[in-house]
């Protein structure tokens, strides 16, 4: 190797030692966004398991076939909430849920509330009918109160009739290596047999009454279940980008040290060449003038 060509190769090491030092930096931000979102995450689990609860026993109790939010009623226009992220480098995070999303959907009937920039960006340029609400276009900036807001927009689109149905679309965080896309109608009401089971009025509030009745206590804490829905979304996608983002840095980190080791080892090898060569043709010379 020449000694251009070796300039070349120290000038590749620095590269990549300036690029290793961005990837580490974004594994380490990562990482607390990742151990801040757990942990909300976990918070907020308690009082969301509650809210189900309640739910499911109001739904188990609720005789009036006629309640907005749980009367079945013909399905011509679904509105989407998709969750993806704010930004990229996140692995496959955004092109799975955006992917996945987009296989839920019949373009014909599908309204798409984006949350997050990715999806807005995503759908904004797609065949869809699009609704975006900039203050929730940003994951990292929503918290519970605007996840209440969101809930009651969403609660207006469905009692208004401009749509039948609502889904939220976003990731499960399942651990640091698995986060999987998820699909989940939260409007009109919806349960299983195996999910009211055990869930009575009488076993869940005991002795309490409903005044007026279950079905109008109901409709108040619809919008209140629909906003712990999406809070609940929220953070489980927010904490699976960063899970994601962290293990995309750190495989990048790692492929960086090996590329750094292949090419200290090239230079090191080319520079002992050269050194050899410089000796060999020094003791040639001398060899010369004997």
């Amino acid at each position: 190797m020449a000694g251009a060509g070796m300039r070349d190769v120290k000038r590749r090491i620095k590269s990549v030692e300036s690029t290793m030092q961005i990837t580490k930096a974004m594994q380490l931000v990562a990482s607390s966004k990742l151990r801040r979102a757990k942990e909300r995450v976990e918070t907020a689990r308690p009082y969301f398991t509650t809210l189900y609860e309640t739910i499911c026993a109001m739904a188990a109790g609720n005789t009036d076939k006629t309640n907005l939010y749980t009367r079945p009623r013909e399905v011509r226009r679904k509105a989407y909430v998709v969750i993806a992220g704010d930004r990229g480098l996140a692995g496959g995070y955004n092109v799975n849920i955006l992917r996945f999303a987009e296989s839920q959907m019949d373009p014909e009937t599908a309204l798409v509330i984006p949350v997050g920039k990715r999806a807005v960006d995503y759908f904004s340029r797609r065949a869809y009918e699009t609704r975006v609400f900039q203050e929730y276009a940003a994951v990292e900036s929503i918290d519970l109160e605007r996840s209440f807001e969101l809930a009651r927009l969403l609660t207006d689109l469905f009692r208004s009739g401009e749509a039948d149905e609502v889904v939220l679309v976003y990731t499960e965080f399942a651990s640091m290596l698995s986060q999987v896309p998820a699909c989940r109608k939260i409007l009109p009401l919806s349960f299983t047999a195996e999910e009211l089971e055990g869930h009575s009025p009488a076993d869940t509030f005991g002795a309490a009454e409903f005044d007026p009745s279950i079905g109008d206590v109901m409709a108040r804490i619809v919008p209140q279940f629909v906003g712990g829905m999406i809070f609940g979304a929220i953070s489980e996608s927010f904490a699976s980008e960063q899970a994601a983002r962290r293990t995309a840095m750190e495989a990048a980190s790692d492929n960086a040290e090996e590329m750094i080791s292949s090419l200290s080892l090239a230079y090191n090898r080319a520079r002992q060449g050269a050194i050899t060569q410089e000796i060999t043709e020094i003791s040639s010379g001398f060899e010369a003038l004997r």
